[in-house]
């Protein structure tokens, strides 16, 4: 079966991952050592902001194009309503923390507020994946062919989520046997990215998050 959703699955392992470290890092330094120089200030907004813009992207996309293709498939078997609910729940979450992170970037000051936002949505979105995968990852595999998924997969690409902060992402959190298949699905452009990308990142990370990624 190729309607395995194993892409969803590593975008919220990745997602999960993202939100653990940052709330940890915006806790500590908004405790221990606030005021950051203007390089590190910039870089962990400028993550930040990459980071509101991946969640934005990964929800609106199941919004606008999985959502529909599996009420279409499952008819009466799934109801969506608490799932869309949480998403829109997460937009006014998100503009608040771009707002601290364009603080952070100005003021070189890592705020209590700008860190008890990125616990809440951790602690929102641990609760949205849960149910999430609980809920949904069973009717796709259940109701959605195999063309269907490709379909979803294909749309969902072609809405430019930025791979240079994506991919890197999604490689920390993937198994062997997961980069395997990406490789053997994706051909010399995916392999090509997976060399690549990591390294320029890599740098990127140690100047967000210092020693501890």
């Amino acid at each position: 079966m190729n309607n395995e959703p194993s892409g969803l699955l590593l975008a919220h392992r990745a997602m999960l991952r993202d939100l653990d470290r940052c709330a940890a890092l915006t806790a500590d330094l908004a405790r221990n050592s606030p005021r950051l120089d203007r390089k590190r200030a910039a870089a962990i907004a400028g993550y930040l902001s990459d980071f509101c813009d991946s969640i934005h992207h990964h929800h609106s996309a199941e919004d606008d194009v999985l959502w529909p293709v599996l009420e279409r498939a499952a008819g009466a078997h799934v109801d969506l309503t608490e799932l869309t609910d949480d998403h829109a729940v997460l937009d006014p979450k998100l503009a608040r923390i771009r707002s601290g992170a364009a603080a952070l970037k100005a003021g070189h000051i890592v705020s209590a507020e700008l860190a008890a936002d990125l616990a809440d949505l951790r602690d929102t979105l641990r609760e949205h994946i849960a149910d999430e995968e609980r809920t949904i990852v069973p009717l796709i595999k259940q109701y959605v062919s195999d063309d269907e998924w490709n379909r979803v997969e294909s749309a969902i690409r072609r809405r430019g989520a930025k791979m240079t902060f994506e991919v890197p992402r999604i490689l920390a959190v993937a198994t062997e046997a997961e980069l395997a298949e990406t490789r053997r699905e994706g051909g010399f452009p995916v392999a090509l990215m997976i060399r690549l990308l990591p390294l320029p990142f890599k740098r990127r990370e140690s100047l967000v998050f210092g020693g501890a990624r």
